[in-house]
This record gives C-alpha cells, structure tokens and sequence, in this order.
C-alpha cells in the first residue's frame, strides 16, 4: 500500500561499523529512532519511512555489492518495534538494496519499499547503478509479499541517468515496464524542492497513478507543489533549525502537517 499525504522519514544515526559512528552502540540508534518517530506521530504524520541515512558512504546496494548485514538489521528492528504505531511503514535502503528492503518489510510487516534506482542505469556517487527490477519483483514474489509496494525514483537525486531521457518515458518504463506501484520525484539533493515543471510532466505521464513528491516540502511550498501529488516524503524540514542530521522537531512537524492538510491531490474514485 502507498499511503496518501504525508510521509515522515527516521533516519536511522550512524551505525557501529560505519566511518561516522559517534558512540552508544546499538541502543542509542534504537533510541534516536523511537524518539523521532514519536515526534512524527506527536506532530499528526501517520506514515514513515525508515532508512540507514547515517551510514554513509553507502554500498551501492546491488547484487554485487549489497548493504551490510548489521544495517539490514538493525533497519527491521526498528521497523518492527515501530509497525503499532504508524498506518503504514516503508523501507529504504541506501543507496539502492531493492532486495535488502523487501526483505526487511516482508519480515517486519510493512507496507512499502523506496527504490532509488529500479529501472535504467545512474551515474551515482557510488558509480554507475542498474535498476534490478526483475530481481526484485520476482524476489517479492517469491517471499508471498505482492501486496508489499514500490514506490521508485524518476530521475533520482544525487544522480545523473547515464542516457539522457525524458522524464515521461523515464516515469513509464518505471510504472508500465518496470511494475513499481507509484514514482517519486525529488530535487537534485537531499532537501532540495522537486521542480514544479518536472513533477507536472511525471504527473501527467504517471496519469492516475500514485505520485510522491521525495524531498524539499515546505509550508511555503506546499500550495504550489502538492496538488500534484498523492504523497510527499519529508525529512529534512522537520528537524530541528531545518537541519538534516538533527533530531525531529515536533513543532515543526506541526506547522508543516497544517501547511499540507487538503492540499494533495483529490483521491482518485471509479464508478
């Protein structure tokens, strides 16, 4: 399931074993994530997605190279204690553990994954990253996990398409070749507001299809963003002073769940 409206992000800290690891082990991990995801839920967010932001440099998160063991773990963990709590729970393995995070919401009851790159191929800081679209899905079924959904980036940020593409082919070969269940659509970093032209094509192209808006909501962008979009990811405003690698300020959660209320998309109804 896509869960509508907004989306809160729990950026897992920095894990033992990466280069950026400050101290406290595993519980003070679990305890920064439990923290924030209560700051979310105190705030009026009804649905987070979880993912390993602190374990950078990342594995590229293919076959070849996938996320480390502990990361995946610790990933479900948290998921899992977090499952009661939220309407709906996505994974996200950086950079692109596709598998990884399938896994992990299968195991731990979630309800969808995040898929930076699931078709084509990306120049990345990792180096060139191939979608694995066909491994992943049939992954998916093998585990029985079919109603677990994929939203997948258009044109990801922190990334470049190795040929060039028009985001409306780029927005079907993900919905129509590729299967994912909605496309997302950032600005070029993390925190950096989506284009309004580029998000009107993926929207047009993506027709009554789930379109999420991955980065860069804002009260003061929201009018002018969200009613093209059925869904926004949030994780950098609403931390503290607006900074990425700060705790979630449950204020400004808040402000920006009434910034945002009534501004999405009008659902979709047959008949």
């Amino acid at each position: 399931m896509i869960p509508r409206g907004l989306i809160g992000v729990v950026h897992l800290l920095a894990l033992p074993g990466d280069p950026g690891h400050e101290g406290g082990g595993w519980d003070a991990v679990r305890d920064r994530a439990l923290r924030d995801a209560d700051a979310l839920a105190g705030g009026g967010i009804e649905a987070i997605v979880i993912e390993n932001f602190g374990s950078r440099p990342f594995a590229k998160g293919t076959a070849a190279d996938p996320i480390p063991p502990h990361q995946a773990a610790a990933i479900a963990i948290c998921a899992r204690e977090l499952r009661a709590r939220f309407g709906a729970i996505g994974i996200n393995c950086l950079r692109n553990d596709a598998s990884a995070a399938i896994g992990i919401a299968a195991a731990a009851g979630a309800d969808f994954v995040r898929i930076n790159v699931h078709v084509g191929a990306y120049v990345t800081d990792q180096g060139v990253i191939e979608g694995e679209a066909a491994r992943t899905l049939r992954y998916r079924a093998s585990l029985g996990a079919s109603s677990i959904a994929i939203a997948a980036d258009v044109l990801v940020k922190h990334a470049a398409p190795l040929v060039a593409i028009e985001p409306e082919q780029a927005t079907k070969d993900t919905l129509d070749r590729g299967m994912a269940d909605a496309v997302v659509v950032t600005g070029a970093a993390t925190g950096a507001a989506a284009d309004r032209a580029l998000l009107a094509r993926v929207r047009v192209a993506a027709g009554d299809r789930p379109v999420i808006v991955g980065s860069g909501i804002t009260p003061e962008n929201a009018s002018a963003l969200l009613p093209l979009a059925d869904a926004a990811i949030v994780g950098t405003w609403i931390k503290e002073r607006g900074e990425v690698r700060a705790p979630v300020d449950r204020d400004r959660v808040r402000r920006l769940v009434d910034a945002c209320r009534d501004r999405f998309r009008a659902p979709v109804t047959s008949g």
